[in-house]
């Protein structure tokens, strides 16, 4: 009798199962989702994109409390743009004309135009990764334990120049936190750690697979747990290896702690590499930071980059936001549906499958830059993609810090502020911390990838959920991501176009007699020194 009511069990189970997988729509209905790293870029888009797309029952968000502000405070001022005083409730509530536009956090935008009582499903729970039990209250971390049921890890620092001790409790300790809370989730069908395609840079072919490393994750740990930090800092060096940084190195021992801790877990882990703005979702060229390539594009648009050194013959592998966000999605469901004993890993990159070099990046940079240029453009957009380090220095001086020491003299003399210098050296710590990425070049296999487009592919519940990178145009995405540029960076409207295009060709005009003069300069003292070599001999 017990076997056959066991045999019944396990086929309700079966068939519970096979239900919950049979569209995405299912997988997600009624689900408790936890997330972390929501009030950052890519937590933002996963957030919006699942209150937007899928039938969930509720978001769970770790935040941290921060400057004196509670987590919903934090949470009204990062994410639901802290419209005066207004719970996420009431911001549901709110009619779209009554909302105050600020075009960094525009990002709910649509879900309040379209579907506004989805704003009711988000929760925030007081929590911190780089805490012990994730810095939860009892009573939040059992109702975390009962009532999650998938999870999307992304909470990460990603400060390429962090110490290593921070990034170490941050990257690593963070995960093996929460795979800690993981395990004893009752109710968990699936779980999404997010990763970085860069997390092996030290290899020139990455498979979808968990590389170890000589120095193993728990000997890092008990090191920075121990030692000072002056004695860290002297052997981070040996520590990360062929690493650039230790962002990349924490992010490999962090795979490694989910190789070991997720065994049993229904655990996938998702790679993208350089994290781009939107395509398509929430907005086309939806974009909130200036970080990385981001503040580099805008510099260029106002012409106050000149020189940047890269390999332009090379790959660059960039992909943008919502495509990272749909495969975390789809991972999510596929990992449910296609259970294995082995850890997926998705090595979410475009350059396997739809290349574009760094001198079409460029080419498309300054294409568009000009086209839809900036009414706060300074010099007529151009640059140069260099690998001679000594000219790089030269041009960085006279076109970048002169020029910016220049305009803070002026803003000081109008007792304006001076900011130029400030944002310039930010500009070039960026560039900085990015040349090991655009002088090298590697190569990404993507099976596991292929197989996720494959899947997503035969099932119609997927066509909103778009992970064939194949399927983007370069050109047009450029074009949307400058102009994104100008909208939720600069804050700038279609309207202020004319006057933007009249003041580029003034500076076109300016820029040729600079270079008139210039050759002028140069014609005149070669010819003053050939007249004094002649006069010499």
């Amino acid at each position: 009798m017990s076997t056959t009511n066991a045999q019944t069990n396990s086929g309700h189970a079966h068939d519970e199962a096979h239900s919950r997988g049979s569209t995405i729509d299912a997988f997600f209905a009624g689900t408790v989702i936890l997330l972390t790293g929501a009030t950052d870029f890519l937590g933002k888009a996963l957030l919006e994109k699942l209150l937007r797309s899928c039938p969930v029952a509720a978001i769970f968000v770790l935040i941290r409390p921060k400057r004196n502000k509670s987590i919903e405070q934090r949470f009204e001022s990062v994410i639901a743009r802290n419209i005066n005083t207004a719970s996420v409730v009431e911001l549901a509530k709110t009619p779209v004309s009554e909302i105050p536009r600020s075009p960094r956090l525009r990002v709910f935008d649509r879900i309040q135009s379209e579907f506004p009582d989805t704003l009711k499903k988000i929760f925030p729970v007081k929590g911190d990764v780089s805490l012990p039990e994730l810095g939860l209250e009892p009573d939040d971390r059992k109702m975390l334990l009962d009532k999650v049921n998938i999870v999307f890890h992304s909470a990460a620092t990603v400060r390429f120049n962090e110490p290593l001790k921070i990034a170490v409790n941050l990257n690593v300790m963070g995960t093996d936190r929460m795979l800690d809370l993981c395990r004893r989730m009752t109710n968990l069908i699936s779980v999404i750690h997010v990763s970085t395609a860069y997390s092996n840079a030290d290899r020139l072919e990455i498979e979808e697979s968990i590389y170890t490393t000589e120095v193993k994750p728990h000997t890092v740990v008990h090191m920075c747990e121990n030692l000072d930090d002056e004695t860290i800092k002297i052997t981070e060096k040996k520590l990360i290896g062929k690493h650039p940084n230790t962002y990349t190195f924490t992010k490999n021992l962090a795979e490694q702690i989910v190789m070991k801790k997720g065994k049993n877990l229904p655990i996938a882990i998702v790679r993208p590499s350089i994290i781009c703005a939107a395509n398509q979702d929430p907005f086309p060229g939806w974009i909130d930071n200036i970080n990385g390539i981001t503040g580099i594009m805008t510099a260029i648009a106002q012409g106050t980059v000149r020189s940047i050194v890269c390999n332009a013959k090379l790959k660059i592998d960039v992909v943008p936001v919502d495509f990272v966000v749909n495969t975390m999605i789809c991972a999510s469901w596929s990992n449910f549906v296609q259970r294995t004993k082995r850890i997926k890993v998705y090595n979410c990159t475009s350059s396997t499958l739809h290349p574009i070099t760094w001198n079409e990046f460029g080419y498309l940079i300054k294409k568009y830059s000009t086209e839809f240029p900036s009414k706060h453009v300074m010099w007529y957009p151009g640059f140069t993609f260099r690998t001679n380090k000594f000219i790089h220095a030269i041009v960085r001086a006279t076109l970048h810090f002169l020029p910016a020491f220049i305009l803070d003299l002026i803003s000081r003399a109008r007792s304006h502020k001076s900011i130029m210098l400030k944002l310039t050296k930010r500009i070039d710590l960026s560039a900085q911390t990015g040349e090991f990425f655009s002088t090298h070049e590697w190569i990404w296999r993507v099976d596991n990838m292929i197989a996720l487009m494959e899947f997503a592919s035969t099932h119609e519940s997927c066509r909103n959920f778009e992970v064939n990178i194949q399927n983007m145009d370069w050109d047009m995405y450029l074009q949307r991501y400058i102009l994104g540029i100008r909208k939720y960076i600069l804050k700038e409207n279609l309207d202020t176009l004319p006057y933007a295009r009249s003041r580029l060709k003034k500076l076109y005009l300016v820029l040729q007699c600079a270079k008139i003069l210039g050759f002028v300069a140069l014609f005149e003292s070669l010819k003053y020194l050939c007249r004094t070599i002649v006069w010499k001999t």
